[in-house]
């Protein structure tokens, strides 16, 4: 079972240090630390596991150390900054593994790219394919002028794969970087070093090696507040039990319905209101604002590498549902405030790996269920969503579910949900903290269905064992299409069209076949291309 919690002290692969404003985030790779068998990470290239570090490194220098404001990204070994994902290891992952781990590598750098601190790449010696795009999701690329510094992404040429995290999207809409430049670029196995990868703008700075640090420290000077609050928490490990038909948690309860290929996930809503957001930043991480958006995170995760059979997530909450309200009334007036600002991102980044998650999002609302402020963007995510017609259940639509929770889209869930009807949308505004019961809330566009006690079992039931009878891959490729509605991001280009292609072309021969390139990468031997353009 992959374990996706970790901590600094357990780190094998990054070094994270930090001196007030500064912190220098470095690349170290343990290549006897692979997260899988038969391959050695060489060359500080990465697999999940190193991945994993990094990301927990990105939220702990948001929670825990506010004050930073520049954050230098380097390599701990010599001539070489990163070589990308390990070769070995895409090429003996299985389909399932490769897509997952592209997609939690993606939404690492989409979160770097989100962390209010400006990361600064340090490029000495070589950034290829994953190290590149590494590079190119931090603020700033500073590249070594040694005559051996390059830059590229060989994945088309060497691998028959694409540099797909983010790498082509982030070439064209962030660095933009022509388009037939960038086709050329994309086609070396060698890659572009010194001044023209400063004319292509496929780097920002070139520095010589003996001027280096002084142009480091005159970048510091760029951020010379500090940006946050007053202070961070310090983050404890997420405990969990795992059994074979559970997952506990402290605030969420799953059990594992394998008939029916489901996930069903109870969440605790708060059952206590802080009297002010010093209160809440004095509970840290202990807070339900934080604990429960890192265990729902963890479970995500955990769910999409461990459970590939559970195709479906039943979500449902339970609780107060006049205390989670208060609670969201709370950190709307308190959303001035650091830790509230840093909690409810938190809670959005959650919410969007469940955007991107490939399993059915199904959400029910019955008695004792509590979904006001955060929890109700459980509703609005949902691909399905029941709400009993009973009398005495109601739902809570808070002003923060119009902008605090933006989908990679750039648009709140209410407004992804009633695109095209900007009239519902604009109504709903003035029902902001009103209970609102079944026949409101399906008036009003938020939910899909509304049974009576008397129908509910068998309508949720039903709804269910339908979708378990459905094609997961059918399932997968409609409800990646019919959540992101609406405008085009560059979020929504990585994970709608480069990894949807990254994925197809993970399971083709010319890729992953006996004869295809990642296989015989490293053997001396040519891949065998079949010609068909499809």
């Amino acid at each position: 079972m992959i374990d996706l919690r970790t901590h600094p002290d357990r780190y094998h692969h990054w070094k994270l240090k930090t001196d007030e404003h500064i912190a220098e985030l470095t690349l170290d790779v343990d290549e006897h630390e692979s997260i899988g068998d038969g391959y050695q990470l060489k060359m500080n290239s990465y697999d999940l596991g190193v991945d994993i570090e990094l990301a927990d490194a990105i939220e702990r220098l948001r929670l825990t150390y506010p004050e930073v404001t520049t954050v230098f990204v380097r390599s701990g070994k010599p001539r070489v900054f990163c070589a990308g994902a390990n070769i070995a290891m895409l090429a003996g992952a299985t389909h399932h593994h490769k897509v997952n781990f592209c997609k939690f590598t993606n939404e690492t750098r989409l979160f770097l790219e989100d962390a209010p601190a400006r990361f600064v790449a340090v490029v000495e010696g070589t950034a290829a394919g994953g190290g590149y795009e590494l590079a190119l999701s931090c603020d700033t690329i500073v590249l070594v002028d040694d005559g051996s510094a390059t830059v590229s992404l060989p994945e088309v040429a060497l691998l028959a794969v694409l540099p797909g995290t983010g790498g082509l999207t982030r070439l064209t809409d962030k660095r933009t970087v022509r388009r037939d430049r960038a086709d050329y670029f994309c086609t070396l196995e060698e890659g572009i070093r010194g001044q023209r990868a400063l004319d292509w703008n496929l780097v920002d700075h070139l520095v010589p090696r003996s001027g280096l640090s002084s142009f480091l420290e005159s970048l510091t000077t760029y951020n010379a507040k500090p940006h946050q609050g007053p202070g961070g928490i310090t983050l404890g490990d997420i405990n969990r039990d795992i059994t074979e038909s559970t997952v506990d948690y402290q605030h969420i309860h799953v059990d594992l319905d394998r008939d029916l290929g489901a996930a069903h996930i109870s969440i605790q809503g708060p059952t206590t209101v802080p009297a002010s957001a010093e209160e809440l930043h004095a509970q840290g991480d202990a807070s339900w604002l934080v604990a429960t958006a890192r265990e729902l995170n963890d479970l995500i995760c955990h769910l999409r590498f461990n459970e590939p059979t559970l195709g479906t997530l039943w979500l449902e909450t339970r609780g107060d549902l006049r205390i989670a309200q208060r609670y969201a009334q709370g950190l709307e007036a308190w959303r001035d405030q650091w830790i509230v600002r840093e909690g409810l991102d938190l809670w959005r980044r959650t919410l969007a790996r469940l955007d991107l998650t490939s399993r059915s999002i199904i959400t029910t609302i019955a008695d004792g269920s509590c979904f006001a402020g955060p929890l109700a963007e459980l509703v609005f995510a949902a691909d399905r969503s029941f709400f009993l017609d009973n009398g005495t259940v109601g739902l809570v639509v808070d002003p923060m579910n119009f902008d605090a929770f933006p989908m990679m889209n750039g648009l709140s869930r209410l407004a992804s949900r009633l695109w095209g009807e900007p009239g519902v949308l604009e109504q709903l505004s003035t029902h902001t903290t009103s209970e609102l019961d079944a026949a409101a809330a399906q008036r009003l566009g938020l939910v899909t269905f509304t049974p009576d006690a008397f129908d509910w079992d068998d309508e949720v039931r039903l709804a269910l064992g339908a979708r378990h009878g459905f094609s997961p891959d059918a399932l997968t490729a409609m409800e990646a299409n019919l959540r992101f509605v609406g405008p085009e991001t560059m979020a929504t280009k990585i994970f709608g069209r480069l990894s949807a292609w990254q994925n197809w072309v993970f399971s083709r021969p010319n890729a992953v076949g006996a004869e295809g390139a990642l296989r015989r990468y490293g053997t001396g031997q040519m891949a065998n291309f079949q010609q068909e353009r499809i």
